[in-house]
């Protein structure tokens, strides 16, 4: 009698599905911030890449300064950044730079509304003491109201934009003062008075708005001594007022006129002269 077959042996049971589940999956947690590392050194290497262009096209005296900052960032001067002076772009105007330094206000005054109406009445020039900047009054009085110390509109926006461009020199300067030779007096108060506050006047003005107090050296007033046109001493443009940006160094300290300035005798010459 045959054997019955054996049944085969069941199959052993399925392992369990483990499924791990992970957070901060996702783009960013496969690739970490890896890419925040590149994005920064692209936006660092564009942004050296803008400053050699702009450092390329810039003038000579902002790339002295930029190179004066690199090679001594804590300054000599009052404010950080500069090996120079310390001051505005570190632009040192020495006797073979008052070219320069004429075009440039000239440049910044052509921004003042109407300055080219006003162009015969403003002079600029080199001279001994330094540049001499001039600003020549007209019969209805262009820059100071008539036989007063007050600037007109246009004389106070004149005064303004010279403040802010020679606020920014190391150079000392000097305000002056004139009249024209007609008989003014009122109540005491003459040309050598008018000459005198007009120049005050206009060292207020240019300090508010950019000239540093100790910039400037002297204010002066010099009535009719000192005419411009001393064929035609009633002329208008014998008023003016001059600001005098002067030289650097030793050839800076140019000596007042013997107008300006008296020396009282010392002791000794008082004795010999008795």
């Amino acid at each position: 009698m045959p054997t019955e077959q054996e049944a085969p042996p069941a199959p052993p049971p399925p392992k369990p599905l483990l499924i791990i589940r992970r957070k901060g999956g996702g783009h960013a947690g496969h690739h970490g911030g890896a890419w925040k590392v590149a994005y920064a050194d692209f936006v660092t290497a564009m942004m050296a890449l803008f400053i050699v262009l702009w450092l390329m096209s810039a003038d000579k005296e902002i790339q002295q300064a930029v190179s004066a900052y690199f090679n001594n960032p804590a300054g000599p001067g009052k404010l950080t950044g500069t090996a120079a002076a310390g001051i505005g772009n570190a632009l040192e105007v020495h006797k073979e730079d008052m070219n320069k330094l004429a075009q440039k206000i000239q440049q910044a005054l052509l921004q003042v509304p109407n300055f080219r109406n006003l162009k015969d009445h403003v002079e600029i020039t080199i001279t001994s003491d330094g540049l001499r900047i001039e600003l020549l009054e007209s019969e209805a009085g262009t820059f100071f109201e008539s036989g007063k110390p007050v600037p007109t509109e246009t004389g106070s926006e004149l005064l303004v934009r010279l403040a802010g461009e020679l606020g920014k020199l190391p150079n000392s300067l000097l305000i002056e003062g004139h009249t024209d030779s007609k008989p003014f007096s009122k109540d005491g108060y003459g040309n050598w008075e008018l000459s005198v506050d007009r120049a005050n006047s206009a060292r207020k003005l240019m300090q508010a708005n950019g000239v540093r107090p100790e910039q400037v050296g002297q204010v002066r007033g010099f009535a009719d001594r000192q005419l411009r046109h001393p064929e035609d001493p009633d002329a208008a443009s014998n008023r003016r007022i001059s600001v005098i940006v002067q030289y650097l160094g030793p050839a800076a300290e140019s000596k007042p006129p013997a107008e300006a300035v008296a020396q009282a005798p010392s002791k000794e010459e008082k004795s010999q002269r008795h």
